[in-house]
């Protein structure tokens, strides 16, 4: 049986892995700054296996605008820079010896504007899933006031509760979007 607590200590163990998610989804969203993490997505076919992209190299950032990749296996090189071709980023490694470079070219003010059309998407579908978990906790109650577990008191309580963990949570996704959108649009 569950109880009151564990219910609001659940949505909110829930609510902020909604939060991190969405972090971790903007942060491969690139700005004009390069960084490993956002070749993050990408797998190579290895050997016939779907193998993520650092599992087979090192990645390290040059300089503000140049990745750079040091592959393990030299062999692997080619399928490196297929994958990255592939990939949606829009990005043309060239391969030098052992590494391959990434240049990253400068975003022009409509990719930007692109790429906060996504990260809105993006904080959207966060919000939906922090009000699904919502959704849960209080049908969660419902069932225990139901089966005269609670009082309506204590449900209407929890739900309150329930509800200013959603609000809180809801914000830090509305915070962490205007702090991605001002690093899009400052460079």
């Amino acid at each position: 049986m569950q109880t009151i607590k564990d219910i609001t200590k659940d949505a909110d163990s829930r609510m902020e892995k909604c939060l991190e998610a969405f972090k971790n989804n903007i942060s491969k969203i690139r700005t004009g700054r390069a960084s490993p993490s956002i070749l993050d997505g990408i797998h190579v076919d290895y050997y016939g296996s779907s193998t993520p992209l650092r599992q087979l190299a090192s990645i390290t950032a040059e300089d503000a605008r140049t990745l750079v990749i040091n592959v393990f296996d030299r062999t692997v090189g080619p399928l490196v820079e297929k994958a990255i071709i592939n990939s949606d980023l829009g990005l043309n490694p060239s391969s030098a010896g052992t590494s391959i470079r990434v240049p990253l070219p400068p975003l022009t003010e409509e990719r930007r504007k692109d790429l906060i059309k996504i990260v809105k998407a993006e904080a959207e579908q966060g919000r939906v899933s922090v009000r699904n978990v919502r959704r849960d906790a209080n049908d969660k109650l419902k069932a225990l006031l139901k089966d005269k577990e609670i009082s309506e008191d204590d449900e209407r309580r929890a739900q309150d509760e329930i509800q200013k963990m959603t609000d809180a949570v809801i914000k830090k996704v509305d915070v962490a979007l205007a702090e991605k959108e001002t690093e899009l649009m400052s460079f």
